[in-house]
């Protein structure tokens, strides 16, 4: 039988609306989505904020996921964070912060990559090199520093996402 597969996101072609310096961003932000999609479909809800090995639990990084998607992009568009996005913040891998299921953490994460897609698509490329500040302590970026560290961020957490989410499995013997 063939493989019908999709190639990976970058390999599907360029996004009509998203300026071409922002297409690995984008692209990247896709491959995620749709990755952590495939791996959280029917993961039980009751190991969602196990932490094998002590590291993050699979909500931490879904919470996380969405929550820096929308900080990075509150940076590039020259703003501070509000006291909505900093409690946020504080309460990212907190079982008890929320009441979601991985069904809604997953639906949270592809709502905010859509919303961010449709940021991306609006940026002028002429301001990519601009300055801006990140964090309360001003750090020096770019908006293109921020969009890429966005990409890379995301991809990384997926990626972590994605071992905890099989070492899981196979100690509960769910895989």
């Amino acid at each position: 039988m063939a493989n019908t597969k999709l190639p990976e996101h970058w390999l599907r072609g360029p996004l009509p609306a998203v300026p071409p310096h922002l297409q690995p961003v984008a692209h990247a932000l896709l491959q995620a989505r749709e990755e952590v999609t495939e791996l959280m479909n029917g993961f039980p809800d009751h190991l969602l904020w196990e932490r094998p090995a002590g590291v993050a639990s699979p909500g931490f990084h879904l919470q996380h996921l969405v929550g820096v998607l929308d900080r990075l992009f509150t940076y590039a568009q020259g703003n501070l964070l509000s006291e909505t996005q900093l409690a946020s913040l504080k309460k990212e891998g907190e079982a008890s912060a929320t009441q979601a299921t991985t069904a809604h953490l997953v639906a949270a994460f592809s709502a905010e990559v859509d919303k961010t897609i449709k940021a991306i698509e609006n940026i002028d490329e002429a301001i990519l090199l601009e300055p801006r500040k990140v964090g309360r302590a001003g750090l020096p970026s770019t908006v293109l520093g921020l969009l890429f560290h966005a990409a890379e961020h995301t991809m990384r957490h997926a990626g972590q996402l994605l071992v905890t989410v099989r070492v899981l499995k196979h100690n509960t013997g769910t895989a």
